[in-house]
């Protein structure tokens, strides 16, 4: 499952001019299609997700990003067999520095007798809400709209993709379209609903008529 700009922001918290800017600066890229000029998407995978979340959660405990773009470029280069160290560690800060959580635990005994609050990065847990973010964002919603005094139950998606909604009408197979927004789908599929009655109402009078 691929993630527009949009999608990414819903579930990371991070704001369309953060996602911009981690991209353009090469902090994090989308993995999967990148921006190629006017109109064109940024796509993320999972993955790129996680590593935004990461980087989120260490900055809003008060890590700076040259910190945390200094501190995975020391991994890249003292780790060499660690791609991606955000998606692949687990973290530790004090709000001041970022600890790599190992298999020697000597280095955070150390950190503890310091004295100063530190804050684990669940990689675990980060997974696990992403991916319910996920799920909410992809859950379809049941509406009921009315067209010529009649009640329509119609049913809401997401588009992680291309951004926005597609809406269905179930009763009138074939019947859909899209939106921006949630109230501009649901106005759309009105329209779509009264076009599909009307077609359908020509059809019965030229059959009457043959």
């Amino acid at each position: 499952m691929n993630f527009n700009s949009k999608a990414v922001s819903k579930i990371t918290g991070l704001s369309f001019r953060q996602i911009d800017y981690w991209d353009t600066t090469h902090f994090i890229k989308p993995t999967v299609s990148e921006a190629s000029g006017y109109g064109s998407v940024r796509l993320y995978s999972f993955n790129d997700l996680i590593q935004l979340k990461v980087a989120k959660t260490l900055m809003d405990k008060g890590i700076s990003l040259q910190k945390i773009r200094k501190a995975i470029n020391y991994l890249k280069k003292n780790m060499p067999g660690i791609k991606k160290p955000l998606v692949e560690l687990r973290f530790l800060t004090d709000g001041e520095t970022i600890f790599v959580l190992t298999k020697d635990k000597k280095e955070i005994i150390d950190t503890l007798k310091s004295g100063q609050l530190v804050f684990s990065i669940a990689l675990g847990e980060i997974i696990e809400n992403l991916k319910g973010e996920v799920i909410a964002l992809q859950k379809e919603k049941k509406y009921t709209v009315t067209v010529k005094n009649k009640k329509y139950a119609v049913i809401l998606h997401a588009d992680t993709e291309d951004g926005g909604y597609w809406i269905e009408c179930p009763s009138l197979p074939g019947c859909s379209s899209q939106g921006d927004t949630v109230e501009e789908a649901l106005e759309m599929i009105k329209d779509a609903i009264d076009g599909y009655l009307q077609v359908a109402e020509q059809k019965k009078v030229f059959k009457k008529a043959s």
